[in-house]
């Protein structure tokens, strides 16, 4: 995933911080910077300035820059056009044009020849929209769409709403992206969440915030407060390929162990109870290993991870999670159980959705 941070000239963060969390972004391996250009009240002059310095830096660490624009935007930078040509001299290789821009300048600004990539307000597309962007023969292969982040409190999107908009691009080839908070929430104006979900405002932990995102569908990830250190490493290995979800060991056992460090695929036949992977007992199977049942059988909870074991023939190595408590069965091990916080993330293991673990002792 083309994950990133976000930075917004004008708020009276210092120029080395912005700098610093540029180079310590480029050496978790992230690989986008977001940035809005302010139509809010500041030095014309101090602002140019700073807009100098985080684009030159960007540039020496060769982070992608998305320059968020409105027309008013436009004129307290003194822009009078949207130049592919100049945006690019200046580093900027993608531009999210907000509320302000019409289908045909949108499309037009799609065709430029400079691989400058036009990023649309997700929060906002509707079908006609991308009616009039076809209409206007937009370049769809030089689009991508970003949800809006709300810092005041009570005015971001719900999941369903995210989901709906989000799902309208997709059909229409468009990759989407959303904001999560950090922690450093006192350096962003208003000292607020920079968040896109609503559900995510009062969330500290941005690793788990970000893997939601990626079971509502979502295909790249922007801190939308500026993050420390231990969250621009988990945002750099966040992946898409699956639905991720932590869990506690509680087993030793390293053949348990090892059966469950794979990503799984969630069966097509939806039990009623559990998320069943396909791979289970062939991946056993492949190994030429046994699963030997516990020494008593144990309980299983809500978030239970569990592996059928030998005495569950022919179904020895199938691995579940469980959607609701069940009782303790001889031929079930109960091998791991997943975090509280992190067990809504089962219900988005629809039928064939990839889906891994993070374990912990």
């Amino acid at each position: 995933m083309e994950n990133g941070i976000s930075l917004y000239p004008g708020q009276g963060i210092p120029w080395d911080e912005s700098t610093a969390m540029i180079e310590a972004a480029a050496a978790s391996k992230l690989k986008r910077l977001f940035i809005s250009l302010p139509e809010y009240d500041c030095d014309l002059g101090d602002i140019k300035g700073e807009l100098s310095v985080i684009l030159q830096t960007a540039r020496q660490h060769n982070l992608e820059v998305i320059a968020n624009v409105t027309p008013y935007a436009m004129e307290r930078l003194e822009l009078r056009e949207l130049s592919p040509s100049l945006l690019r001299m200046w580093g900027i290789k993608k531009l999210r044009l907000a509320e302000g821009f019409s289908p045909e300048e949108i499309a037009r600004l799609s065709q430029n020849r400079q691989g400058i990539r036009i990023v649309l307000n997700a929060s906002t597309v509707t079908h006609k929209l991308l009616a009039a962007l076809m209409e206007y023969k937009a370049n769809f292969q030089q689009i991508e769409a970003l949800h809006n982040f709300y810092p005041r409190r009570g005015t971001g999107l719900s999941e369903d709403f995210l989901l709906q908009k989000t799902l309208l691009l997709h059909k229409a080839g468009i990759r989407v992206g959303a904001f999560v908070p950090g922690k450093n929430r006192q350096h962003n104006l208003r000292a607020s969440s920079y968040t896109t979900l609503e559900n995510h405002r009062d969330e500290e932990d941005a690793f788990l915030a970000a893997r939601h995102l990626v079971a509502l569908g979502i295909d790249m990830v922007f801190m939308g407060n500026l993050p420390d250190k231990d969250e621009l490493s988990a945002l750099a290995g966040l992946s898409d390929q699956a639905v991720t979800i932590r869990a506690q060991w509680q087993t030793d056992n390293p053949v348990e162990r090892e059966h469950l460090s794979r990503v799984f695929t969630s069966r097509q036949d939806v039990a009623q109870n559990a998320v069943r992977a396909v791979e289970g007992p062939s991946l056993l199977q492949e190994s030429g290993l046994h699963i030997e049942p516990q020494t008593a059988p144990r309980q299983r909870p809500l978030g239970a991870i569990t592996i059928d074991n030998d005495n569950n023939l022919p179904y020895t190595g199938e691995v579940e999670i469980c959607r609701i408590a069940q009782a303790a069965d001889e031929g079930v091990n109960v091998v791991a159980q997943i975090d509280a916080k992190e067990c809504n993330l089962i219900e988005y293991i629809s039928p064939g959705r990839k889906f891994s673990f993070i374990f912990h002792d």
